[in-house]
């Protein structure tokens, strides 16, 4: 337990399914948390993906007083508060402060037209470079595009659109006001400059956004504001405790990692599976894609995305993890401890069977499907299972290598965190493929942590974010590639990489042919 007369860091996370209100102690080592679950979504339509902010602020509240109620000294050392929350998810609020409609989730997939019709000249331009069904594509998903459209007496009373942090950090201190890193989405954000983007920018042509309703810019570790009266009546939170900006949680989890710069990279083995840099020049990690604002003022975080990534062992669980799941409710143990057995009952490379992770679309491969090849009366559940785990580890491996490319500096070590990373054999697995040194953090909180460190530096513990770092990210163990292992994988991986090219005019045929994905 920490010293009694330290200073204590509150860092609220909100994410899909949870918020959690966490405390840290300035060494960065979690004191006391707090989960407060919900239902990630409310679907009024087939497809659409809502949620009430409510539903986030009242977990909050929740949270921060059962907290207050069970750990008063903590709470009353609290030096200061960080928001990190999901991303891509728009919350429209009216002058008088009150949302107007339920907030649009990342996972929602209506589509807008958009204003955006360039004319025949700039239309083959665009085409020629790639680009055009990308802006199309990307202009559909735009949320507030949506609600202009659909909703026009809605988005004539906005006063304010906000992120999820953007929202709560306003109802704590009554600032509509939130981060370069936390302004992730279908937004007009120029990331490169890291400010709101100019007119003639291609984000404000294709999300555009009245000046008037976009929110002020804080860089992160700079104080947003204090905690009002109001804000702290709700929660329980001391008023006048300052709210420092963070970022979106994919950021502060890169922070939280340690991942200052381009040499250590950050995995996460979470529903959507990332690989990031941090680096101090702009590079986009695929072309027109923007490198989003790191947490870290002046630096980006090029990132490669899996969609649906680990969602894939949820998956399996609940389509083919009958008996895990039947065992775990008989011993107690969580079925993905006793799924890791199932890893064990096929050797690396699972005798040729092969999975390539593309269980959703990317802005880059928006017509891309799952496939797995190799099958052989050899391979059963477990196979299948052992597949996804290194499929997953090729794709990652695959974006390691393109981001390594593009920052032009070799990484040397890679950092994990999410829920699958609690899976030693899942590391161990993912190690061999990447073939480097891999650490696992020793909370699984990281962006939590990430917050916290900033919060930590904005508040003054630590003169910069690169000794607050340093004094509060701890790994709890490191797994090394195994050299024979490796070299199997590398042959693999080099089969790996021909399966999309190969297969990506029979997915778009599929695509033409069924209209999915849309």
């Amino acid at each position: 337990m920490i010293m009694s007369n330290q200073s204590t860091i509150i860092s609220i996370d909100c994410g899909t399914q949870s918020l959690r209100v966490i405390i840290f102690g300035e060494d960065g080592s979690v004191l006391a948390k707090k989960q407060i679950m919900y239902k990630p979504c409310v679907s009024p339509r087939p497809g659409w993906a809502e949620q009430d902010p409510a539903v986030w602020w009242n977990a909050l509240c929740k949270g921060a007083a059962a907290l207050k109620v069970e750990y008063p000294d903590l709470i009353a050392r609290a030096k200061g508060i960080g928001v990190t929350a999901q991303r891509d998810t728009v919350i429209l609020i009216g002058k008088d402060g009150n949302v107007l409609r339920p907030a649009i989730t990342w996972l929602d997939t209506r589509k807008a037209r958009g204003r955006y019709h360039p004319n025949f000249i700039m239309k083959a331009a665009l085409k020629a470079v790639d680009y055009y069904e990308k802006i199309m594509h990307s202009q559909s998903d735009g949320q507030c595009n949506w609600i202009q459209e659909n909703e026009p007496e809605i988005w004539k009373k906005t006063w304010r659109v906000l992120m999820v942090s953007g929202y709560l950090q306003y109802r704590l201190t009554g600032i509509a006001a939130d981060s370069p890193s936390s302004l992730v989405g279908h937004i007009p954000f120029d990331h490169k400059k890291q400010k709101w983007a100019s007119p003639g920018h291609i984000t404000a042509k294709i999300f555009p956004i009245d000046d008037d309703k976009k929110c002020s810019v804080v860089q992160s570790g700079k104080e947003i504001g204090r905690v009002s009266a109001q804000g702290a009546l709700e929660t329980g939170l001391p008023a006048g405790i300052p709210v420092i900006a963070c970022g979106s949680d994919k950021a502060c989890e890169t922070l939280g990692m340690g991942c200052l710069d381009a040499k250590t990279a950050s995995l996460s083995f979470g529903t959507t599976a990332t690989v990031e840099i941090c680096t101090d020049r702009y590079t986009e990690p695929i072309r027109f894609l923007p490198a989003y604002s790191a947490a870290y003022p002046g630096r980006w975080v090029p990132e490669i995305e899996i969609f649906r990534g680990y969602w894939m062992i949820s998956w399996f669980k609940d389509e083919l993890g009958y008996e895990e799941r039947a065992k775990a409710t008989a011993t107690g143990i969580i079925p993905e401890q006793i799924m890791d057995r199932l890893l064990d009952s096929s050797p690396p490379g699972c005798y040729g069977l092969m999975l390539q992770p593309y269980w959703g679309a990317s802005l880059k491969d928006h017509y891309a499907k799952g496939s797995m090849i190799g099958f052989g009366d050899v391979h059963g559940r477990h196979a299948i299972y052992r597949a996804i785990v290194e499929g997953l580890a090729y794709s990652l491996r695959e974006g390691l290598e393109q981001l390594q490319r593009q920052s032009g500096v070799p990484v040397q070590k890679v950092a994990v965190s999410g829920g699958a990373s609690q899976s030693d054999r899942i590391c161990g697995i993912t190690a061999d493929i990447l073939n480097k040194p891999l650490v696992r953090g020793a909370t699984t909180e990281t962006s939590a942590l990430g917050a916290a460190i900033l919060t930590a530096y904005g508040t003054g513990s630590y003169s910069s974010i690169e000794e607050s770092a340093k004094n509060m990210v701890h790994f709890a163990r490191e797994f090394n590639p195994s050299p024979d292992n490796h070299e199997l994988y590398d042959e693999l991986y080099k089969i790996y990489t021909q399966i999309y090219p190969i297969l990506k005019h029979v997915y778009k045929r599929i695509r033409e042919v069924t209209g999915y994905p849309s």
